[in-house]
């Protein structure tokens, strides 16, 4: 995501998704209900209005996407409900978790929320890795990067268009604020990501009254 990009792009020109009808299971750190998660994404978008060729995440569905699991044709909901039990045993004794936001990230195809102390956030990944491979048991199955870095997309890129204007409206940062998480959620989306027909299968709670680590 660095260093800043020239251009943007259309992020669905050449991107398969699936159709009406099918689906894909992931698990996301669901933000949207978080006061402070909302100004931000809104502040950003004040200062983007100028601009065309920018899909926003809808205020409800702002997320960290944690872990793609696979469609429902290879995972099935029985083994869906499996894994947030084995998700919600394994974070029992973790505690919630404070991040910070304010960092702008850009990439040519999203505007994105940066997240500071991010690497506490890992016994979240590893958990929902761990129950995904044992209860679906093919990791090739399972999507996502080996490294990941949290992020909260405010804006898809529609259009190519420079960088630069929306940079200069935007910056690199907003007035930091803390988010502290205390839960994890399956989730299925439906159709095309545009379309935001999202599930909500369940979520598992960070129970610990410790550090996370």
């Amino acid at each position: 995501m660095s260093p800043l990009p020239v251009r943007m792009e259309d992020r669905w020109a050449h991107r398969a998704e699936p159709r009406p009808g099918e689906g894909v299971f992931y698990w996301h750190l669901l933000v949207g209900r978080y006061p402070q998660v909302r100004t931000m994404a809104q502040e950003a978008r004040d200062r983007l209005a100028p601009f065309s060729g920018l899909h926003y995440t809808p205020a409800k569905w702002l997320h960290m996407t944690t872990l793609v699991v696979g469609p429902p044709d290879s995972v099935s909901l029985a083994q869906g409900h499996a894994m947030l039990t084995e998700v919600s045993r394994l974070l029992a004794e973790v505690s919630p978790v404070t991040v910070t936001l304010g960092r702008i990230l850009y990439h040519p195809q999203a505007i994105m929320l940066g997240v500071e102390s991010a690497s506490e956030l890992k016994p979240i990944r590893d958990a929902v890795r761990t129950a995904a491979e044992a209860i679906i048991g093919r990791r090739e199955r399972i999507g996502g990067a080996t490294t990941w870095t949290p992020h909260i997309t405010i804006a898809y890129s529609t259009a190519d268009q420079p960088a630069a204007p929306l940079i200069e409206a935007l910056e690199t940062s907003l007035p930091a604020r803390e988010l502290t998480l205390d839960s994890v959620s399956l989730v299925i989306q439906h159709g095309p990501e545009r379309l935001w027909n999202w599930q909500h299968i369940g979520s598992a709670l960070l129970l610990g009254e410790g550090d996370a680590l």
